[in-house]
């Protein structure tokens, strides 16, 4: 039996909204964003989960918590499902990174993969412990369902490596705030089953 794994972009925050570059820098939910955990914890309620995973960023772990709460399962939280640390670009809006640091903003925008904005990480170094993390997960649960709650750099980076896609061609897919994403693993190889499932939600915003 493939390991069911379920993948779910945490909710949505002020800095969404507002386009501001969150990285790892804690900022919990908004009040669209905790409605958008519940709704997604509804509709997820049924799946028979083995377990769930959190990224432990305050964000994630808020979305975490409503489904947890619902199927009655703990949470582990793992620091490796955390978004990529985007260095002095976190806490900027993308005109402030782009008028502060061009030369930089130009080399994100092109997704150049090993470049790091300064005091962060690259598109390699995210892709390395995002993967390890994961299969790691997989193999703990093989043959069972479980859902990942994390970022929307760690869901771009397991689309592309699912799909065979390489990490810096332009991103063409949606990752909403709560999709509901996923995949099936078996003998370590990653399947995409459905994406960016978001008709539990009303609404979700894309800042990417």
């Amino acid at each position: 039996m493939p390991t069911r794994i379920c993948i779910i972009r945490h909710g949505e925050t002020d800095w969404n909204a507002g386009r501001r570059i969150q990285g790892q820098i804690d900022v919990p939910l908004s009040a669209a964003g905790h409605a958008q955990a519940r709704a997604t914890a509804n509709a997820l309620r049924d799946e028979g989960f083995a377990a769930l995973y959190s990224s432990d960023l305050v964000r994630a772990k808020q979305t975490a918590e409503a489904t947890a709460h619902l199927v009655r399962l703990s949470l582990h939280f793992e620091a490796a499902l955390r978004e990529r640390h985007y260095g002095v670009f976190q806490g900027l809006t993308h005109a402030e990174v782009q008028a502060r640091y061009p030369a930089a903003y130009a080399r994100h925008l092109a997704r150049d993969p090993r470049f790091a904005p300064p005091g962060g990480e690259s598109l390699l170094d995210l892709a390395s412990r995002v993967g390890a993390i994961c299969d790691d997960i997989a193999r703990r649960h093989a043959g069972e369902a479980v859902a990942l709650f994390t970022h929307g750099g760690v869901l771009d980076i397991l689309h592309r490596q699912a799909m065979g896609r390489p990490i810096d061609a332009p991103r063409d897919f949606a990752i909403p705030n709560c999709g509901i994403n996923w995949f099936e693993v078996e003998h370590g190889c990653w399947q995409l089953i459905a994406w960016a499932e978001r008709g539990h939600l009303e609404a979700a915003h894309d800042e990417l």
